[in-house]
């Protein structure tokens, strides 16, 4: 059945990839990127292990397993949610016994560029024992568990919390709740950096590598006892001689796994028993809403749309939740530092967050976008009112973003230039965002469904779609980012006065060019986009 499972796995990836040349041109540049890593990773892992000492290669597969595990287990719930090309809502009504099912899918689940990585980096950095023959073994050992760590601990909390995160408000607590580990990455590294500082102290004439392994000890002492660490530092122990500490660990990685394996059994089987249906409540009346207070025209009723959608679908409000926090987190990025130039480059950041976002809105319609081929709705119209609300909200976030960053930082002086590249850094990026959806358009979670759940083939084309709108933001902000970087350099009003302006005016510029291009593309493309959006799994 496991066997099963792969083939199908691998017949459903290469059937998506035989539908869009840009997935498959994904699928590729991700795999070199990925063995480029690799091959890095393990060649600076078993040089550490063969010619210098195999403790310190110890420290480095115990701290870099722990970061793996929490990636695979935080990273899906924000970046693409649960992966579907598998969906266990499918296999339903096949009367496969549910571990039978858990254990193929957890298999299936390493057939992905993160997967074969993973196993790889596994394989390759067991290697830096290879004087130590049986270490070596206790390596790959911990290394099979930590790779069934990370599948089957990723699986569990996403399968876990997709439910969950159907309500908002249960949503926004988990989500802040998450935010709060990214957020203590600041202070880990503030604390990283001090235990260095004192290290180099205590001992200056030490070498590099010698002041540093006293913190990498601690912290890797810390963290092989944990469920993130446990499976990597069983060769470590065995190369101390600690057996007891082997065992524990031992204990600890065992039960991790099948604490893991239990909460995605019961998770799993109450989701094929009760699949959920979204919030509800959408029948409800409430009236004309923003269609009430806007005028007559099909661009301001694409608005009204548009605004509705921010206020009451989960799928977009979800994809913002981090906006409010970025102050935050480069706030304590910036305090292990010591300097405020992360905080300070929040406001154009969000901004350029804000903007981009509207990239996919043709997706997010779904079968509501049909409306729009037959009411004969243009594409002026269309892209003027998909930026309309964005145009309108945008400019408050990000000033007032700005001018948190300036006030914390106490640098006011900053603020004309700051507010240049922000407003800029908005209307450029939405502007690219019209004419890149016109364009570019992939699959995403249907209305109702979780907005963690990923659709077949999401990843790929997400990234695919989303660095070619990065690679095209960067290089028509050039001028916006000439002028501001000379303001923030020379100081003085005036360069700040000439960042605002040159940011609007020439914001402007792009973003009224840009939407002429995209309404272009738009009537040229309306049925191609209509027939994609219907084919969206």
């Amino acid at each position: 059945m496991v066997a099963r499972f792969l083939t199908l796995k691998l017949t459903l990836m290469g059937n998506t990839f035989r539908k869009s040349v840009w997935q498959t041109i994904g699928l590729v540049v991700a795999s070199l990127y990925a063995l480029s890593i690799v091959g890095l990773v393990v060649v600076a892992v078993v040089g550490l292990g063969v010619l210098q000492d195999p403790a310190w290669a110890g420290l480095a597969i115990t701290l870099g397993g722990a970061l793996t595990v929490l990636g695979w287990w935080i990273i899906p719930i924000f970046a693409f949610g649960v992966d579907a090309t598998l969906d266990p809502h499918r296999f339903a009504t096949f009367a496969i016994p549910r571990r039978t099912l858990v254990a193929g899918l957890a298999v299936a689940g390493l057939v992905s560029v993160p997967g074969i990585a993973t196993v790889l980096v596994v394989l390759g950095t067991s290697f830096a024992w290879v004087l130590e023959p049986g270490t070596l073994l206790v390596a790959l050992a911990g290394g099979t568990l930590g790779v069934a760590t990370c599948v089957i601990g990723s699986r569990a909390i996403t399968t876990l919390l997709a439910p969950v995160l159907e309500s908002r408000r249960y949503r926004e607590v988990v989500t802040l709740v998450a935010l709060v580990l990214v957020v203590s990455v600041g202070p880990l590294i503030g604390w990283l950096a001090n235990g260095v500082e004192v290290s180099m102290e205590a001992d200056p004439e030490g070498s590099t590598g010698m002041q540093l392994l006293p913190v990498f000890e601690q912290a890797a002492g810390f963290v092989g006892w944990t469920p993130f660490g446990a499976a990597w530092a069983l060769a470590g122990s065995v190369h101390d001689g600690d057996w007891a500490g082997l065992a524990g660990r031992l204990a600890v990685a065992l039960g991790t796994i099948a604490l893991g394996w239990l909460v995605w059994d019961r998770a799993l089987g109450r989701a094929l028993e009760r699949p959920p249906v979204g919030d509800g409540g959408g029948g409800r009346a409430k009236g004309l809403g923003a269609f009430g207070r806007v005028p007559f025209s099909p661009t301001w009723a694409v608005a009204a749309r548009t605004a509705t959608y921010w206020l009451r679908d989960p799928r977009y409000s979800g994809s913002l939740a981090i906006v409010p926090l970025l102050p935050v987190i480069m706030y304590f990025s910036g305090q292990s530092t010591g300097n405020y130039f992360l905080l300070l480059a929040t406001g154009p950041f969000v901004a350029w967050i804000l903007g981009f976002s509207i990239s996919n809105d043709i997706a997010y319609d779904n079968t509501a976008f049909a409306l729009h081929v037959a009411s004969g709705v243009d594409g002026r119209a269309d892209r003027w009112g998909r930026a309309i609300p964005m145009l309108t909200v945008g400019p408050l976030v990000s000033a007032a973003t700005v001018i948190a960053s300036v006030w914390v930082a106490d640098a006011w002086h900053l603020t004309l230039p700051l507010l240049g590249l922000a407003l800029g850094s908005l209307l450029v990026s939405t502007a690219v965002a019209c004419a890149v959806s016109a364009r570019l358009v992939y699959p995403v979670a249907k209305p109702g469904e979780s907005p963690l759940k990923s659709p077949q083939g999401a990843a790929v084309a997400t990234m695919v779609s989303q660095g070619i709108g990065f690679v095209i933001t960067l290089g028509l902000s050039v001028p916006v980012f000439a002028v501001g970087i000379a303001a923030l350099v020379l100081g003085g009003v005036l360069w700040g006065v000439a960042t605002l302006v040159v940011g609007v005016v020439y914001g402007v510029l792009v973003l009224v060019l840009a939407v002429r291009f995209g309404a272009r593309v738009y009537d040229r493309r309306l049925p191609e986009l209509l027939q994609q959006v219907q084919s969206f799994p």
